[in-house]
């Protein structure tokens, strides 16, 4: 069978990324259903046993910058070699919460970590791995915070300020900027309806 594809889900918080993932899963399987392939759903930081360990670290203890990074790509190797990369060689399809232009938009964006150690990084865990298509749902810093639920208390991520996630979202824009192969980017200020539209319409094309 021919090797799967692998599909990333990228935003700052609050911008409806993951109001879309479950109806475009559906959405896929839909299409992919004849050809006996399966949908792998997944996240980051996560996806394996010691990736979500290492989850409720990152979310919820201060820690230094290089090491929140160093964190990030050592879950992402083991999520690669544990899930991802065994599931597209299988046939299956992968979608995921987030993947290393999330990394480059927060560390490094967000942040202020140095591009070039983030590249070292991807370099290093990835080599030249990278998804076939990035979904970017785009929205300013002031609809994301409003969006963002207040009936939980904030990560340590969501807790940060508008300035943080108008340095975030700049990164982001640069990377696909940087890729535009790779990259749809779509505007989170639409409807629910007519983001769906669009979602159809990449799946078709895929």
């Amino acid at each position: 069978m021919a090797r799967g594809k692998f599909i990333t889900f990228e935003g700052i918080d609050g911008a409806g990324k993951t109001t879309h993932l479950a109806w475009f899963r559906e959405r896929l399987e839909a299409h992919i259903a004849a050809s006996g392939r399966s949908v792998v759903m997944t996240r980051e930081p996560g996806g394996t046993a010691l990736g979500e360990s290492l989850r409720e670290l990152l979310l919820h203890q201060t820690m230094d910058l290089e090491t929140e990074a160093l964190l990030m790509f050592a879950a992402r190797r083991e999520h690669l070699a544990q899930v991802i990369e065994p599931a597209l060689a299988h046939g299956d399809w992968v979608l995921s919460d987030r993947f290393s232009d999330a990394t480059f938009a927060y560390q490094g964006g967000g942040r202020g970590l140095p591009r070039d150690k983030l590249e070292a990084l991807e370099r290093w865990v990835q080599g030249g791995f990278q998804p076939d298509l990035t979904l970017l749902f785009d929205v300013s810093p002031d609809t994301a915070s409003e969006r963002r639920s207040s009936a939980r208390e904030p990560d340590r991520f969501e807790s940060e300020s508008d300035a943080f996630f108008t340095r975030t979202r700049a990164e982001y824009l640069r990377r696909a900027e940087e890729a535009p192969y790779r990259f749809a980017i779509i505007d989170s200020t639409q409807s629910i309806p007519q983001i769906q539209k669009r979602l159809e319409e990449l799946i078709t094309t895929l």
